[in-house]
């Protein structure tokens, strides 16, 4: 195969431009020509607005800064997710961006709660977590630099809630700023060689004929290059995601919001609530065979935070995957795959999709080998993101609907299966490469929904109860006295915004 010479992108959005954005700044000097195609009378999705701190280091490598990004997508911050009614209709605990209390003796934290203070385990951690107790009281704090001394609890990171369509259109300025090539159209046909089948050539609808060396799908649910045009397969996750449709609504700001997405569980889904700083994002995400569209619109409708901007739209969608990389085309974002919206991982997986695209970028033309070790790790890294969903249905104890007794009682993937044995008998994690939620996370939601080790670790009792409640003592008096000195979460965003003005 030839050199890699000319990139189109197919498709702008939040994938296109955030794919632009990061190929043109690592490959522009390098004599390659990139260009994006999309069509102003498609509207994109625009519904993920939430994002993982991950999204911070894309836009720091492309020398953009987090006032920036702020002032110019409406954004606020974000330090975890807050989960509602999931165990049952009455609990609520955080998904922090951090660590809870702190290792003794290089036992981990949670097991020295399980042997002397379990309650704590069972669903009390949010106020052992800094991030998660800043976020609760209203206030944000830029995290202090980490250094080896500093505790566990006070260790976290932060993200966004943003906008996305002015995300992408801010991609889409710089992008152009750096030289890529744009163009406003309609693809009317695909080309294929028949020598090999790979795609030569787009034909669009002013008449033009484009064609490149690679392509980058990033059309959407269409998924017109990967999916209609070389037929590569879906793989349907539905027997395990039963949600396959949701409601998206904005409604007015909302006054000082605080930096959680809140995800309210209903009856057959569940809602989300992210807070912007020119509006709220709202949607009811839901499973359409426990439930009609009608209800599931008036149930969004009843739950607004604030009255509403617009009116809802439906999205269908079927979750699953595909392999991202067939032939001389790559697929990122929705026409690689689809999540729902639970865990914020869409932006994620587009940044992973990109970084992966730079870690086997095709130089020396097309590798049948290194297509697969590409395609092998995005299945990897997607499969371990369901397992961690599916998560959040399987251990829920609400019983009031069938959808929930539904989903408590389906059978899961032997990769979750293992994972949920192993914490319940020995209090351990599984771990693995490309994966996207660490233990951390998974203690999160271990503790939320009331799942504790059978046992405890026979080492914590050289600390002793009594040293224990002690350093627990400390670490709540610490968290609560950095978290009444911090600002609001409304004035550093009014910060930010000074600044980048």
């Amino acid at each position: 195969m030839p050199k890699i010479k000319k990139i189109i992108i197919v498709g702008g959005g939040t994938a296109g431009f955030m794919t632009a954005s990061s190929l043109i700044n690592s490959y522009g000097n390098s004599g390659i020509n990139i260009t994006l195609i999309e069509s102003s009378k498609i509207k994109t999705i625009g519904v993920g607005e939430a994002t993982i701190p991950t999204i911070r280091s894309f836009y720091h490598q492309l020398g953009i800064s987090d006032q920036e990004v702020i002032a110019k997508t409406g954004a606020t911050a974000k330090l975890g997710i807050q989960f509602n009614g999931w165990k049952n209709k009455d609990s609520s605990f955080v998904h922090p961006f951090g660590g809870f209390g702190h290792d003794f003796n290089n036992i981990g934290f949670w097991h020295y709660l399980n042997a002397y203070e379990p309650e704590i385990l069972d669903g009390g951690l949010d106020n052992l977590a800094l991030g998660s107790a800043l976020a609760k009281a209203g206030k944000f704090a830029l995290p202090d630099p980490i250094k080896d001394t500093t505790p566990i609890y006070a260790r976290f990171d932060w993200a966004l809630h943003i906008d996305a369509m002015l995300f992408a259109n801010f991609l889409k300025d710089y992008s152009l700023a750096k030289g890529l090539n744009y163009i406003d159209a309609k693809i009317e046909k695909v080309e294929i060689n028949e020598n090999n089948g790979f795609i030569k050539s787009l034909l669009l609808d002013d008449g033009k004929v484009v064609e490149a060396d690679l392509f980058i799908d990033c059309s959407g649910f269409e998924a017109i290059l990967i999916g209609k045009t070389l037929g590569n397969k879906f793989e349907s996750y539905e027997k395990h995601l039963l949600t396959n449709a949701a409601w998206a609504m904005p409604s007015k700001r909302i006054e000082n919001p605080i930096a959680l997405t809140k995800v309210t569980a209903h009856s057959a889904g569940w809602q989300w609530q992210i807070p912007l700083n020119h509006r709220t994002g709202n949607g009811h995400v839901f499973a359409r065979d426990f439930m009609n569209d009608e209800l599931a619109l008036q149930i969004l409708e009843t739950n607004l935070p604030s009255e509403k901007r617009e009116d809802a739209r439906l999205i269908k969608f079927t979750p699953g995957r595909r392999n991202p990389w067939d032939k001389n085309c790559i697929a990122i974002g929705l026409s690689s795959g689809f999540l729902e919206p639970l865990e914020s991982t869409a932006i994620a997986l587009i940044q992973n999709g990109i970084e992966r695209i730079k870690m086997f970028f095709p130089f020396d033309g097309i590798d049948e080998k290194v297509i697969k070790e590409h395609n092998r790790i995005a299945q990897k890294e997607f499969e371990r993101v369901r397992d961690f969903i599916i998560l959040h249905y399987k251990l829920n104890q609400r019983g009031d609907s069938e959808f929930w007794r539904y989903v408590a009682q389906m059978d899961i993937p032997d990769t979750l299966s293992e994972k949920i044995e192993l914490y319940k008998r020995r209090g351990h994690f599984v771990r693995y490469s490309w994966e996207m939620f660490h233990h951390i996370s998974w203690l999160a939601m271990y503790s939320g929904f009331g799942v504790l080790p059978q046992n405890h670790e026979l080492m914590v009792e050289n600390m002793g109860q009594s040293n224990f409640r002690n350093a627990l003592n400390q670490i709540n008096l610490d968290i609560e006295r950095i978290v009444a000195r911090a600002p609001l979460h409304s004035q550093f965003i009014n910060h930010c915004n000074k600044v980048a003005s």
